[in-house]
């Protein structure tokens, strides 16, 4: 690589370790920019790392290289005004690196990425999607890379399970928001996630992943990508944020709003969440510029069904939060989160509470709640597919071995869509409940005939 250029001499204040599936970060904390070149070299695999006019007055942790691919590091002063770093491997690497300017209470930053192969490095810089088939009765694999917490259970009875992406919030060098006795956001939104996962995953026909499984940083628009490529049937973003005053509380359900925010709240916390990627070194992110995989689907009509979809499940999720927690709104917020963008993946961000309001941030500090929490998530997301489940699941089949069964009327619901879904014609839901119109209400039953 060739060498970054700087404005001034800094000194390196600190190192941090992380470990991602498929790369390990290293993190240099600067008092100002720097030049850096970096340089593999073998017999045996190592990589130099020069800093020229530095200064070094931290020292890297052995303990945070243990599970790296990383054995040692050793530093050395060259010419008495510049710092070499010498990453000794147990294997080889492939090296990415980049400075991260001051921003959201960070210094300069130098970042190392240690890629474990040459694809890893290309999958870094775009990943790969794979449309989300329509309505298809078995379900892909993910790829090898996507992480999860467990391996998928087989379909059930002949019939895929429904798959849900569960996206533990910020990581790695981005804590995201910091509580009372430093009870860090991605911590938290990790244990809830892994607590989701496992309810989930106990309950048949359904199949749920993380999208990340540790601590390290993930970018915004890789999260809905590594859930689309898991050709998931829902997309969950775990938080748990702050707000500017230690007043606000309560949790919150959002879905992507293409108008904007629907409170200054949301507004507040979707500007947060979207510089998350400038944290992690991803470059800007406007909310006023059209994303590249949405751009082409604005026109669609299944972008307003994913929509639709997003505040059916919200609505549920929501309600059932309620029943163990205190709301922050009634209704489920729509706002520009860019990890809810995707055109063909139903996706909610489920805010459960403030970490910056001190009672709620101490029940978020304690396992017995976040468990809680993650119960009372999937049991919304469990009762919206039961009313709406997708074609070719179990879910579907487990219906069909009854006579009839009934479907909650959600926002966006059309009786020509309610008989698309279910495999009926319109008429059949008129006579089989003796409506004598196509008006429909938000809350009303109806009962579905026998396809």
């Amino acid at each position: 690589m060739g060498l970054v250029s700087a404005v001034q001499a800094a000194v390196i204040e600190g190192v941090r370790v992380w470990r991602a599936p498929d790369h390990t970060r290293i993190v240099l904390d600067l008092d100002g920019p720097v030049e850096h070149v970096i340089a593999p070299l073998s017999n045996p695999e190592r990589l130099v790392l020069d800093i020229p006019n530095a200064q070094l007055k931290a020292e890297v942790d052995p303990l945070a290289l243990v599970d790296t691919p990383v054995l040692k590091v050793r530093t050395a002063v060259q010419n008495n005004t510049d710092v070499r770093m010498v990453f000794d491997l147990k294997t080889k690497l492939h090296p990415r690196s980049f400075l991260l300017k001051p921003y959201a209470g960070n210094r300069d930053r130098l970042v190392l990425d240690f890629y474990d192969s040459a694809s890893a490095v290309a999958a870094s810089e775009d990943v790969p999607v794979q449309p989300k088939p329509v309505a298809t009765p078995s379900v892909a694999t993910a790829p090898a890379a996507t992480p999860s917490a467990a391996q998928p259970k087989a379909a059930t009875r002949g019939h895929r399970n429904i798959i849900i992406a569960v996206d533990a919030g910020h990581g790695g060098e981005d804590p995201g928001a910091i509580g009372p006795k430093k009870l860090l956001e991605k911590h938290v939104t990790l244990s809830i996630s892994k607590e989701l996962v496992a309810a989930i995953n106990a309950e048949p026909g359904f199949t749920a992943k993380l999208v990340r499984t540790g601590d390290y940083f993930i970018p915004l628009k890789k999260r809905r990508d590594i859930a689309r490529n898991m050709q998931a049937d829902l997309f969950i973003s775990i938080h748990a944020d702050a707000f500017n005053k230690p007043s606000a509380r309560g949790a919150s359900v959002f879905a992507l709003s293409r108008h904007g925010a629907t409170s200054e709240t949301a507004r507040f916390l979707a500007q947060r969440e979207n510089e998350a990627d400038l944290i992690g070194g991803v470059g800007g992110i406007s909310l006023d510029d059209k994303d590249e995989v949405l751009a082409g689907v604005l026109v669609d009509l299944s972008m307003t069904a994913t929509l639709n979809s997003s505040l059916q499940v919200g609505n549920q999720v929501l309600s059932s939060m309620g029943k163990m927690a205190r709301l922050h709104k009634p209704h489920v917020e729509q706002a520009g989160f860019m990890v809810l963008k995707s055109p063909d993946v139903p996706s909610i961000l489920v805010e459960t509470g403030f970490i910056s309001n001190p009672e709620e941030a101490r029940k978020l500090g304690s396992p017995a709640y976040r468990k809680e929490m993650a119960h009372a998530i999937f049991h919304g997301v469990r009762q919206h597919f039961a009313q709406n489940p997708p074609a070719g699941s179990y879910l579907v089949a487990q219906q069909g071995s009854s006579r009839a069964h009934e479907h909650i009327i959600s926002s966006g619901d059309t009786l020509t869509g309610i008989a698309q879904r279910y495999n009926v014609t319109v008429n059949q839901l008129l006579a089989h409940n003796n409506l004598k119109t196509h008006v429909i209400k938000v809350g009303q039953k109806i009962k579905i005939p026998a396809s």
